[in-house]
């Protein structure tokens, strides 16, 4: 482990829990089973951007709902494992996928059940309002709250690093990426 900043600009994978850290956490359950959350906007555009720049991008969490389904679809996210509760294996399944060592891959949590996944890869982090044992297993804690820019934060870092932030003015679309599908 060395310095922050040099090993960031060696990540070539993301993986991300949900609530909490897309999320400020909150869910509405409805009555036929799914749960409505809220997003945050650049946290979204912050991935599509990421996938549309080549980088490993994966979800992991204990949660589901179509609704959710649905907007990982339309922020292009091809690697997802939803209403999962063995994350470490989840985690060593996407590496072993998509070729890329744990030391490269970056893994934001919140809670308790995210503890294996940041103590099993090279860069854990986490939102400002993570549970005091997530702050302490991680490297760099935002600061900002899950749901509220946490997620563009490690990665606008990261593609800072390594040159691939706003390279072009283009930006991404939900459309555009539906249509790369």
């Amino acid at each position: 482990m060395g310095n922050f900043k040099e090993d960031i600009a060696r990540v070539e994978a993301f993986v991300f829990d949900v609530d909490g850290v897309l999320t400020d956490g909150g869910i509405i359950p409805t009555v036929d089973g799914d749960f409505i959350r809220r997003y945050d906007a650049k946290d979204g555009y912050a991935l599509a951007y990421a996938v549309r720049m080549g980088y490993k991008v994966c979800i992991i969490t204990g949660g589901r709902g179509r609704t959710l389904e649905n907007r990982l679809r339309m922020l292009g996210l091809k690697h997802a494992y939803l209403d999962c509760m063995n994350k470490i294996a989840a985690l060593e399944e996407f590496l072993r996928e998509v070729g890329v060592d744990a030391s490269q891959t970056i893994f934001m949590g919140d809670d308790i059940p995210d503890l294996e996944c940041l103590r099993a890869v090279g860069i854990p982090v986490c939102p400002a309002d993570a549970a005091a044992e997530v702050v302490e297993a991680s490297r760099y804690v935002s600061e900002f709250r899950g749901g509220h820019g946490a997620v563009r934060d490690i990665i606008e870092q990261v593609l800072r690093a390594r040159g691939d932030w706003a390279r072009d003015s283009q930006g991404v679309t939900p459309s555009q990426l539906a249509a790369s599908r």
